[in-house]
């Protein structure tokens, strides 16, 4: 398959968890995408859904052959054989069904990866199996990334392999609303979509310098992972000054990416408090900047509750097209977490019917 048409045909997250649920009974899927897209999430996601399954994670990068089954101390069977004892990691002594998460298998050394491919094929290893309900997937970064992932064909051919795209940054605004993401953090993507970008996009490095590109080593750059790192730094901010915030940024997102984002969280210390606009919303501070009106907006959407919503509604009106817009377009997303509570209110319901206008306003 071409790189255009991997790229055409590749699932977000949520269609490959979907995937995995539908046939990883039968078939183990296999998701390749680039480093720190949030792989490796999907048995959080898929044991959510699933509770009577049994989440069971294997890291492949830690194992070696000898890891994967061990002669047992304890006896011999009757016809002088040893009997093997598998991992207790695969989850193959349950009884009942799990949900088999084999990451990293394309870094696994070539014995790991045979011992483990009848496993994937069959459920089976030695003479255990795993409860027919179970599911089994794995996960590997791309072979052009230069990171060490190798499939053999053999291995290939055992497997169903999709490739995994980046999240869409008004995608992954939208989780991290729900998710305690910072909101100066969520500003910071939205203005900068590119932060989402696969280095295959770029034919230059210094096209896109937030971002890992294998022809340009960066010490630290861009990806969702490190941008949910970096959010738990900025929850911290005030435990620390800017030049040993900006180091631990530099450390996680990169340096082009931390010299940026520390200019949001300067502008993020003028914002309104969101006390003050649930005292006085008709008379509290509406920011200068579109950037700042973003950050309210999305530090609003993730904290909001039913106390202060009409203090909210009162306030909202005060800000510009585009943050309605956005605001009326984080309540309609599907997964947004307060969506109910909001529209059960009746200063919303009456600020909707006036403003149905906005709900497509912000999509971009």
């Amino acid at each position: 398959m071409t790189n255009q048409a991997q790229q055409m045909y590749a699932l977000n997250l949520e269609q490959s968890s979907q995937l995995i649920e539908a046939i990883g009974h039968m078939r183990t899927v296999l998701m390749q995408g680039d480093i720190g897209t949030g792989k490796s999430s999907t048995l959080g996601e898929l044991s959510a859904r699933l509770p009577k399954h049994h989440a069971v994670y294997f890291d492949c990068t830690t194992k070696d052959l000898g890891d994967m089954m061990i002669p047992s101390l304890q006896s011999i069977e009757a016809d002088g054989c040893v009997r093997m004892i598998p991992n207790e990691e695969l989850g193959v002594h349950l009884e009942q069904p799990v949900i088999l998460m084999i990451d990293e298998f394309g870094k696994a050394n070539p014995s790991v990866k045979n011992a483990m491919l009848r496993l994937m094929l069959e459920r089976k290893i030695g003479s255990y199996s795993l409860h027919p309900d179970s599911i089994v997937f794995a996960t590997t970064n791309k072979g052009s990334e230069g990171v060490g992932d190798m499939l053999p064909p053999h291995a290939r051919n055992r497997m169903t392999v999709i490739q995994v795209r980046k999240t869409d940054h008004m995608d992954w605004i939208e989780w991290g609303i729900n998710n305690g993401i910072d909101a100066t953090l969520l500003g910071w993507v939205k203005d900068n979509p590119q932060l989402m970008a696969s280095f295959e996009d770029v034919k230059d490095p210094d096209e896109n310098p937030y971002i890992f590109h294998p022809k340009q080593q960066r010490a630290a750059f861009v990806t969702p992972r490190s941008l949910h790192a970096a959010s738990d730094i900025l929850k911290q901010r005030e435990a620390f000054d800017d030049q040993t915030l900006t180091a631990a940024l530099m450390g996680t997102i990169g340096d082009r990416g931390a010299m940026d984002l520390m200019s949001f969280v300067k502008l993020a210390d003028q914002l309104p408090s969101l006390q003050s606009v649930k005292d006085d919303p008709k008379n509290a501070k509406v920011p200068d900047s579109a950037a700042a009106i973003c950050m309210v907006v999305y530090r609003t959407l993730a904290a909001l509750e039913k106390d202060w919503l009409n203090a909210w509604m009162d306030y909202l009106p005060r800000l510009d097209t585009e943050a309605q817009a956005l605001f009326a377009n984080g309540v309609r997303a599907p997964k947004y977490s307060k969506q109910a509570m909001v529209m059960q209110n009746k200063k919303f319901t009456e600020w909707a019917m006036k403003n149905s206008h906005l709900y497509s306003a912000d999509k971009k």
